[in-house]
């Protein structure tokens, strides 16, 4: 199968942490911190959904824009660092807030999508903007697809589409998620990570925070990246954690070629 790049093995780096609770400024330093070692060792990071609140409804009324210190933060940290850094983080962006996910390069590319299944459980629909477009990046010559959280459960909206007119084929390489995922659920987290990467040949990347936030919730973090098999490459427990995991390009083209599932998949869209 042709790619649209030569495809390198990417290392990506899943930054496990506790989350402050509506302390924006106490976050940027802790994850800050977390990340420094990082340095020239990463090609990509990750941290968690809303990871300078924590998952809250209230922390609506601390709602950034995109001139404010997070995203300005997150720019200074992938220049720094010289590897693309990625999370969520509540924005106001015209009359709504968005829980929106940031995708921002050593090069000063700046990727945004807007979390579009919100989880009516916890109301987060009553109080935040629904996107609406699924975001596909380019970076080191992968096709990039980044969620977040709650969107896990819908494999239609993930659904990695093949187009025989185009030179690339699938739409994406690797999945990401960043979460707020409570442990009660943590079944449900670990078995959807491996379907997706299962039913969408490609790797799968989830990170979820751990501790208790200030709703009384328990996370256990056990994020992890997942082959296209679905076996772990790497797992993580329920500590704060920084894991660096490489993702063989390679293995990825030549199960592919090996296994065309894609080829035999129903033709649909989603509008």
């Amino acid at each position: 199968m042709e790619h649209s790049k030569a495809m390198q093995d990417l290392r990506i780096s899943l930054v496990q942490g506790d989350t402050r609770w509506h302390d924006p400024a106490a976050n940027r330093a802790y994850y800050g911190h977390l990340l420094a070692p990082l340095h020239g060792q990463t090609d990509l990071v990750l941290l968690p959904e809303t990871f300078t609140s924590g998952f809250s409804n209230d922390a609506i009324d601390q709602a950034e824009t995109m001139d404010g210190p997070t995203i300005a933060w997150l720019r200074e940290q992938a220049y720094a660092l010289g590897a693309a850094v990625c999370g969520s983080v509540q924005i106001r962006d015209g009359d709504g807030v968005y829980n929106r996910l940031c995708f921002a390069t050593p090069e000063g590319a700046l990727h945004t999508y807007d979390k579009r299944h919100l989880f009516r459980y916890a109301k987060e629909h009553e109080r935040y903007a629904s996107g609406r477009d699924r975001l596909t990046i380019d970076y080191m010559g992968w096709r990039i697809c980044p969620l977040v959280c709650y969107d896990l459960r819908f494999p239609v909206y993930s659904r990695n589409r093949y187009d025989v007119e185009r030179a690339q084929g699938l739409d994406y390489d690797l999945l990401l998620y960043v979460a707020n995922w409570p442990a009660a659920r943590s079944y449900a987290w670990r078995t959807l990570l491996r379907a997706r990467a299962i039913e969408n040949l490609c790797f799968v990347a989830g990170l979820n925070r751990v501790g208790t936030d200030g709703n009384g919730l328990k996370y256990d973090g056990e994020s992890a990246v997942i082959d296209f098999l679905g076996r772990p490459l790497s797992e993580c427990t329920d500590e704060e954690l920084v894991v660096t995991t490489t993702l063989p390009a390679r293995e990825l083209l030549a199960h592919r070629e090996r296994f065309p599932a894609m080829l035999d998949a129903d033709a649909f869209t989603l509008t």
